[in-house]
């Protein structure tokens, strides 16, 4: 029987805490009722949500009722994007950037192919985007700014608070895709001044399948599915009560220890980089050292491509970018946005840690990623 791989993919997907599997259980079982129901068998359910509601607040600083629940983070960045761009037909165009999520990248997409101007934010060779260019594009025709919190491939945060300034001088609300970074960093929507932030449930320790949109009070938004009125009506349809439990739960659990988990992971991170590059002459690192993701590095191997390093290692479980575009044979496009050539760029691996990383797992894949290295960069 042969063990399983060391798993450094934690920005693609995270397993479930055992607190997070045993406060969903019951809502799979004995709370099986419908929340809006108005009978006993809906009770229970009903207080469930509104529970996990208040947890999710509670770990980005907001109200209860700026909290509506969704599928996960694809359809909070939908629901943001198309919603206010709903509300606010009267202004033509859309800010973002070049190196947004497919979730956001392909809702702005959507956008310019029935009539609205979409402008992407270029970035520098750190991987952060320019706010003097978001300066000379943002105005009054700007219905929305959406911005990531922090790239998932290369783990670099975003100047959000700078482009909420802007956005709002202008009158336009701004939205950030914060799913890789809630749960990892801290995150309060009042200090960002942000209007719509997007959650994933499975980016921190939750299940697949549910997610959630802060929505600061008073923002302009219309439902992008239509139905009943579950979610203030912004979000209608029966709720998956205990996978709403679940995220409240994670919430919870990353809350309660986030710095020190923050900082394990970081030393974690690095000592994983140290020994790498002690091993791999002009190895290279992808995006700002500093302003990061304490979990995420974005390295570049010499000489090859990163799937051949990875497909010589066998006992690592890693990735060559987002999960998103597994089977994809070019470089990332992250990447390639930061300056860095294509055929440097194609030697890029992403390795994200978790809370579940031990010492003994950085060592042991960095001695197999260099082994690997040195049989990919030979062949």
């Amino acid at each position: 029987m042969t063990s399983q791989p060391i798993y450094l993919d934690y920005n693609a997907t995270t397993p479930l805490l055992p607190e997070v599997v045993e406060a969903m259980l019951p809502y799979l079982t004995t709370h099986f009722g419908n929340p809006s129901s108005a009978h006993v068998y809906g009770q229970e359910p009903q207080k469930a949500v509104a529970r996990a509601r208040e947890r999710v607040a509670e770990l980005i600083g907001c109200d209860p009722d700026e909290i509506v629940f969704t599928s996960g983070g694809t359809e909070a960045n939908n629901l943001a994007i198309h919603g206010v761009a709903g509300a606010r037909a009267d202004r033509p165009c859309i800010v973002t950037t070049m190196i947004e999520h497919p979730a956001t990248a392909q809702a702005c997409d959507a956008l310019q192919a029935h009539g609205r101007r979409v402008v992407p934010i270029r970035v520098d060779a750190d991987g952060r985007a320019d706010v003097n260019a978001a300066r000379l594009e943002i105005n009054r025709d700007v219905a929305l700014v959406t911005i990531m919190h922090s790239n998932n491939e290369t783990g670099v945060l975003q100047p959000v608070d700078e482009f909420a300034r802007i956005a709002h001088a202008a009158g336009a609300p701004i939205h950030t895709d914060a799913a890789q970074s809630v749960g990892k960093v801290p995150i309060r929507v009042r200090e960002l001044d942000v209007d719509l932030l997007s959650i994933a449930g499975h980016k921190l320790y939750a299940p697949k399948g549910v997610g959630a949109l802060y929505v600061r009070r008073g923002t302009p938004l219309t439902p992008w599915t239509r139905g009943a009125n579950q979610e203030r009506g912004l979000r209608p349809g029966t709720e998956n009560v205990a996978s709403i439990v679940a995220l409240g739960a994670a919430c919870t659990a990353v809350g309660r220890d986030l710095a020190e988990a923050a900082t394990r992971m970081r030393l974690l991170r690095d000592r994983l980089e140290q020994r790498l590059a002690a091993s791999i002459p002009g190895l290279a690192l992808n995006g700002h050292r500093e302003l990061r993701l304490p979990n995420t590095s974005n390295v570049r191997f010499p000489r090859c491509t990163g799937s051949a390093v990875l497909a010589a290692a066998n006992s690592v479980a890693a990735s060559t970018g987002s999960a998103c575009h597994s089977g994809d044979v070019t470089a990332p496009a992250v990447i390639l946005a930061m300056g860095v050539p294509q055929a440097a760029a194609l030697g890029s691996i992403r390795l994200s840690l978790g809370r579940g990383t031990t010492q003994a797992d950085i060592d042991q894949a960095a001695d197999a990623l260099v082994a690997a290295w040195q049989v990919a960069a030979a062949a």
